[in-house]
């Protein structure tokens, strides 16, 4: 039998999402082989839409023992586009630089993504959400049932400061702000629930070695816990005093 017959055919279904964005969320999968299905979903304490829906990938990728045929079916356009088009291969030539002073958001899910798809034979598809797809209704459930969940774990890779990047990144064309009703001050009202926002200052702030600047408090939104993040916010790192 030829070898490529032996590989085994897999449907993989993803999704994830987080409410509010960045907040609690969770990603849910399933795997389909010849007819029998898996299920697999996880929650955590804080994190991004984007991450989701590639954690989400991974972990279904992760769950397979040997190398495979693999059809992966998302709605998300951020990780189909990331791959197909060949950005994620691109950002990772140039040291996980987007562009020359724009750091690639979420590298560290990237670079795990490129590492095991180079281990099977993938096509990446993308499939509309909330469009009746019965595997993506079904794994849109098992994301909010893992938002849901009291087992969240932390997004050791998520860093607040992203927030504002992956908000404004218009790469993908998909979070961009709207220029009207933009939140700038405290009781501005919420553009998701329309509940007067407050200020927050984030306690134990750190300061990455290559960070140029950090929010010194962001807006939040005390109902639905919305953050937005303004640029009267915005600080300098100072550059440190090198003798040599």
């Amino acid at each position: 039998m030829p070898e490529w017959e032996e590989i085994p055919n897999i449907e993989l279904y993803s999704d994830g999402g987080a409410e509010p964005n960045p907040g609690k969320g969770g990603f849910g999968v399933i795997l389909s082989y010849k007819g029998r299905s898996k299920e697999f979903y996880q929650g955590y304490q804080l994190t991004t839409n984007n991450r989701m829906e590639l954690m989400g990938v991974i972990f279904g990728l992760e769950q397979l023992k040997t190398k495979s045929n693999v059809e992966v079916y998302t709605d998300s356009k951020y990780v189909v586009n990331g791959i197909t088009k060949g950005w994620a291969e691109k950002w990772k030539k140039n040291n996980w630089y987007r562009k020359k002073n724009a750091k690639a958001v979420n590298s560290d899910l990237w670079e795990q993504l490129l590492n095991i798809i180079a281990k099977h034979q993938i096509n990446f598809n993308w499939v509309k959400g909330h469009d009746g797809h019965k595997e993506n209704e079904k794994c849109d459930q098992l994301a909010n049932k893992a938002i849901n969940s009291n087992n969240l774990l932390e997004d050791v890779g998520y860093e607040p400061s992203d927030t504002f990047d992956e908000q404004s990144d218009n790469t993908f064309n998909e979070t961009k702000i709207k220029s009207k009703n933009k939140i700038l001050k405290i009781g501005d009202s919420c553009r998701k629930c329309h509940t007067a926002v407050i200020k927050k200052t984030p306690k134990n702030k750190k300061i990455k070695q290559d960070q140029t600047y950090y929010f010194e408090y962001y807006l939040l939104c005390p109902a639905c816990k919305t953050m937005y993040m303004v640029e009267e916010a915005k600080r300098q790192v100072p550059k440190p005093n090198n003798l040599f």
